[in-house]
């Protein structure tokens, strides 16, 4: 038997104890349910099987359970619900609960990711943290295939106890071990590298919380640990040349105590706090960095984030028409990892540092909402946002910073019920984010570009949506959003220039009589970006094919526009037979479009950049999918059901992302020059088809 066939059909030791214990006492309750089958991929499906478990064409084991047990004497409820037993994502969870005195669950989750991409490579130690890189490089495609990807083990566990009149203890647990390999590289040389994942989160959460009256307040402690048993990867040549050292992540660790509640100072008046510090550390010795290691750095990172969090609010309706919600909320996140060098110049002093990035935020809020009459409902809002961010004051900085940012953002939006078929609203938001003046970089050609996460940025949106019973057996929803954003700033005038982004949907269902319905949809959506760069002289020169001097600025138009729809249908046949069937296509398109302008001191010459540079013009990429699902389920008898699926996939793609546009026509690129050779493929068009039949028994 394969080891993927191994896996398929394998039931996990904590599903084999859960069946155990429940499996003799669950015989009476509520309705229950077992499900067992078969299915079969006629093809491999690495697109579309990220994370499902099925990217390999074969055999899959089809397990699920849900089975439930309530004893009405003592208010106990027994559970053990389990899905995909025979795929790698599946899950399974048993509880125990006497209702309001005490519970508890245990659960556990396998959760893949299969990179979509074959790695035609010479490396050698993969999944390891030794790697050799071939050298000389072998032949593109001479290597072997790799198919990398990921497993993450998860395991939660959680309990409740009631303590008393209105208080209550919970805790959970989770431990989640991640294991695999990742596509990664070697810097400098341009190589092909694999980074060996064996890692585990453990996070904790406890909370006390007590409600009576008037009051509600809950509090406690939230923690977490990463702990990954590799901290560096060693690469080196076949050739025996000196190897290169790269780090992988650090061990961390961080502390959460809160506190929330709220309380009813009337019917009408309710007001609310939230309460947070935290301390976030990262602490492993860097003396385990043999190769990293250096008379000047330090021994220890030493890095600290402490995070203070303080929010009230209120919510009150001061007359029958009115009600008023206010937020006031401060959050303080500061970075107390200590300064240290990290590039020295020949005299060994430093001129790079690590950036500690600190900032504050407050952030004041208020909505009325007023409702002159019955049918109509209008809405006001303004936030505001004040941050305050940490500027580095020594080494060389690389990009511009400030350290003020303010934005200011108003909302107002009308609902209305035209009808008793027809309800509508209409919502408009318009922010203004402005800061302080600009800390620049030493570079002056950095001096000129202006970061998008500060810029000075206009945004104005719109959303509209209706909802409409036509009849009492057809009703459509429909929905349009419009999204416009403006960047400017005291700073150059390269980078983003502005955007947009729009939406438009319809919903529609239709029940034809009590036992058939149809439903139907369509979506739309496109995002553009526009977007000012800079090029050097000698390219303005190549664009103009003249010996002027000059520079040329690259003016870039991106855009990704979608296009959704899907109709499915629902019926009974015969009583008996249940059938139903669903139509879906996806399509979305990247497009790349560039030009240069080149600047003498005269009149601007443009021209298409990649054509003036002999080179092939950055193409579109176009992903498609389109899926055909098919079931039908018949009742063999009361209390147990057949039901067979049937599940048809066609996706393509002409993504260049891994590809050379030489002359002589599109090739996979390659890594490395002397070194290496590793190329990355994907299948641009993946057809399977799915088949699988259910034994579906209910029982109490």
């Amino acid at each position: 038997m394969s080891k993927r066939m191994k896996r398929t059909f394998k039931v996990t030791a904590l599903a084999a104890a859960m069946l155990a214990v429940y499996g003799p006492a669950l015989a009476e309750g509520p309705e229950s349910s077992v499900s067992v089958g078969i299915g079969n991929w006629s093809n491999d499906r690495p697109q579309r099987g990220v994370f499902d478990g099925m990217r390999d064409s074969g055999a899959y084991g089809l397990l699920d359970a849900d089975i439930l047990k309530h004893d009405d004497a003592t208010g106990t409820w027994l559970g053990l619900k389990a899905r995909n037993l025979g795929l790698d994502n599946r899950e399974i969870k048993g509880e125990w609960l006497r209702q309001g005195d005490i519970g508890a669950s245990l659960e556990y989750s396998r959760i893949p990711r299969d990179n979509p991409f074959t790695f035609n490579t010479g490396l050698q130690g993969i999944g390891t943290t030794t790697l050799r890189v071939p050298t000389p490089s072998i032949t593109p495609g001479a290597g072997a295939n790799v198919e990398l990807g990921t497993v993450r083990d998860r395991y939660t566990a959680k309990f409740f106890k009631n303590l008393g009149v209105g208080l209550n203890f919970n805790v959970s647990f989770r431990n989640e071990d991640k294991d695999g390999t990742r596509h990664w590289g070697r810097g400098g040389a341009a190589e092909f590298a694999v980074e060996p994942i064996n890692s585990t989160i453990r996070l904790l959460e406890a909370t006390l919380s007590y409600s009576r009256d008037r009051l509600q307040l809950s509090g406690g402690y939230y923690g977490t640990s990463y702990d990954n048993a590799n901290s560096m990867v060693t690469t080196s040549l076949t050739s025996g040349a000196s190897p290169y050292f790269l780090s992988l992540p650090l061990d961390n660790k961080s502390h959460e105590l809160f506190l929330n509640g709220g309380y009813d100072f009337t019917p009408t008046t309710r007001g609310t706090f939230k309460a947070s510090y935290s301390r976030a550390t990262q602490d492993e010795a860097l003396g385990n960095f043999g190769g990293l290691a250096s008379p000047r750095a330090p021994t220890n990172l030493d890095g600290k984030i402490v995070t203070t969090l303080l929010e009230a609010g209120i919510t009150a309706k001061p007359m029958p028409q009115l009600s008023i919600v206010a937020n006031l909320r401060y959050r303080d996140f500061s970075d107390e990892t200590p300064l240290f060098g990290v590039v020295f110049n020949a005299g060994g002093t430093p001129t790079v540092y690590n950036t500690p990035f600190s900032y504050t935020n407050k952030i004041g809020k208020l909505e009325a909402t007023y409702r002159p009459a019955p049918s109509y409902s209008l809405l006001g809002g303004i936030e505001y946002n004040a941050q305050d961010r940490q500027v580095p004051n020594v080494g060389t900085l690389y990009v511009p910073f400030r350290a003020g940012l303010d934005e200011t953002t108003y909302r107002v939006q009308l609902r209305k019920s035209m009808s008793e078929t027809v309800n509508g609203s209409l919502a408009y938001l318009h922010s203004d984010r402005k800061g302080s003046s600009y800390k620049l970089p030493g570079d002056p050609n950095e001096d000129l570009i202006n970061p998008l996460n500060i810029a000075d940025r206009k945004r104005d949106k719109l959303r509209a949506m209706v909802d409409w019973s036509a009849t009492d057996k057809l009703a459509f929803q429909f929905s349009v959003e419009d999204a416009q954003d403006k960047y400017s700033g005291q700073v150059g005038r390269y980078g983003l220039q502005d955007g947009t982004a729009r939406l438009y949907s319809v919903d529609a269902s239709y029940q034809v009589n009590s036992a058939w319905q149809i439903h139907a949809w369509y979506t739309r959506d496109k995002t553009t970006a526009r977007e000012l760069t800079q090029r050097n002289a000698a390219a303005a020169n190549a664009a103009r094919d003249s010996g002027a001097v000059g520079e040329a600025e690259k003016h870039t138009d991106l855009s990704e526009s979608g296009d959704s729809l899907g109709l499915g249908v629902r019926g009974t046949l015969f009583g008996k037979l249940k059938i139903g069937a669903d139509a879906e296509s996806f399509r979305s398109v990247n497009k790349y479009q560039q030009n240069l302008t080149v600047l003498d001191g005269g009149p601007r010459y443009q021209s298409n950049f990649a054509g003036t540079l002999t080179v092939v013009p950055t193409p579109n990429i176009t992903n498609k999918l389109l899926r055909f699902k098919l079931f039908a389920q018949y009742a063999v008898q009361k209390n147990a059901d057949v039901r067979v699926n049937l599940i048809h996939e066609r996706w393509s793609t002409d993504d260049w992302s891994w590809m050379m546009f030489p002359a002589s026509g599109a090739t996979p690129w390659a890594y490395g020059t002397t070194t290496d050779g590793t190329t990355v493929t994907a299948n641009p068009k993946q057809n399977s088809t799915f088949a699988g039949i259910r034994y579906i028994y209910r029982f109490q």
